[in-house]
C-alpha cells in the first residue's frame, strides 16, 4: 500500500512537471513568434523607407522629364511602397495577434503557476497536517490504549473477583456437603455401634441370666437329688428294722400285707412329691426364658425408635 501511494505521488509530480514545461514552451513559442514578426516588421519598414525614397526620386524625375518611362518608374515605385505598406500592415496584424497570443499564454502561465503554487502550498500544508495528524494520532492512540487498558484491567479484576467468589462459594458448599455427609455417616456409625453394643450387652445379660437360671436349676436339681437320696437313705434305714420285723413275723401273713400296703402308700406319696418338685423346677425354667425373649426384643424396638 505504501509503495503504491509513493508511486501515485511520483506520477502526479511528473504530470505537474510536464504541464508546467508545456506552458513554458507555449509562452516561449509565442515570444519567439512575436520577436520574429517584430524583426520582419522592422526589416519591412527599412525596405519601405528605401522604396519611399526611390519612389520620391522617380516621381521628381518624371515631373522634371515628363517622360513616359520615368512616369512608369514612378508608378512602379508607388506600387512597391504600397505593397510594402500592405506587408507591414499584415505583419503588424500578425504581430498584434502574436502579442495577444503571448499575453494569453503568459496569463495562462501565470494562472497555472498561481494554481500550481496554491496546489503546492496546499500539498505542503496537507503534508504538514498529515505529519501532525500522525503525531496526534499516535498520542491519542497511546492515551486511548492506556485508558482502555486501565478500564479493561478494572473490568477483568471484577470478573476475576466474581469468578473467584463463585468458585470459593462452590468449594465451601462442596466442603459443607462433604462435612454433613461425614457427620451423618459418623452419626449413623455411632448409632450402629451403640445399637451393636446394646445388643451385645443385652445378649451378655440374657446369657448371664440364662447361666444363672441354669446354675440355680442345677443347684436346685442337685439339692433335690441330695434330698431324694437322703430320703431314700432314710427310707432304706426305716425299711431295715421293718424287714427284720417282717422276718420275725413271717408267721402272721395278714400283718405282712398291711405293712406292704403302708410301704406302697409311702412310695406313691414320695413319687407324687418328686413329680410336683419337677413341675415347679420346669415352670421356673420356662419363666426366665420368656424374660430373656422380652429383653431381646426390647433393644430392637429401641433401635427402630432411634
Amino acid at each position: 500500500m505504501a509503495k503504491a501511494k509513493v508511486k501515485k505521488k511520483a506520477a502526479a509530480k511528473k504530470i505537474v512537471a510536464k504541464k508546467a514545461s508545456a506552458v513554458v514552451s507555449v509562452v516561449a513559442k509565442a515570444e519567439e513568434a512575436l520577436s520574429k514578426l517584430q524583426k520582419s516588421i522592422a526589416a519591412e519598414k527599412k525596405s519601405q523607407a528605401a522604396l519611399k525614397k526611390s519612389s520620391a526620386a522617380a516621381k521628381k524625375k518624371a515631373v522634371k522629364s515628363g517622360k513616359a518611362s520615368d512616369k512608369n518608374a514612378a508608378k512602379r515605385g508607388r506600387a512597391a511602397v504600397a505593397k510594402s505598406a500592405g506587408k507591414v500592415a499584415a505583419l503588424r496584424d500578425k504581430a498584434s495577434a502574436a502579442s495577444l497570443k503571448l499575453s494569453k499564454a503568459t496569463a495562462e502561465a501565470k494562472a497555472k503557476a498561481a494554481q500550481q503554487a496554491v496546489k503546492d502550498k496546499v500539498a505542503a500544508k496537507a503534508a504538514a497536517v498529515a505529519a501532525a495528524d500522525k503525531i496526534n494520532l499516535a498520542k491519542a492512540t497511546a492515551a486511548y490504549e492506556a485508558s482502555w487498558l486501565k478500564k479493561r484491567a478494572i473490568v477483568n479484576a471484577k470478573k476475576l473477583k466474581a469468578v473467584e467468589k463463585k468458585l470459593a462459594d462452590s468449594a465451601r458448599a462442596a466442603a459443607k456437603k462433604v462435612a454433613t455427609k461425614l457427620a451423618a455417616a459418623e452419626k449413623k456409625a455411632a448409632a450402629k455401634a451403640r445399637a451393636v453394643e446394646k445388643r451385645a450387652l443385652a445378649k451378655a445379660k440374657s446369657v448371664a441370666k440364662k447361666a444363672a437360671v441354669r446354675a440355680k436349676a442345677a443347684e436346685k436339681k442337685a439339692a433335690a437329688k441330695i434330698r431324694a437320696s437322703a430320703k431314700k437313705a432314710v427310707a432304706s434305714v426305716k425299711k431295715a428294722p421293718k424287714k427284720k420285723a417282717a422276718a420275725k413275723k413271717k408267721a402272721v401273713p395278714k400283718k405282712k400285707t398291711a405293712a406292704k400296703k403302708v410301704t406302697a402308700k409311702k412310695k406313691v406319696v414320695s413319687k407324687k412329691k418328686v413329680v410336683a418338685k419337677k413341675k415347679v423346677v420346669a415352670k421356673k425354667k420356662v419363666a426366665p426364658k420368656k424374660k430373656s425373649v422380652a429383653k431381646k426384643k426390647a433393644p430392637k424396638r429401641a433401635a427402630k425408635k432411634k
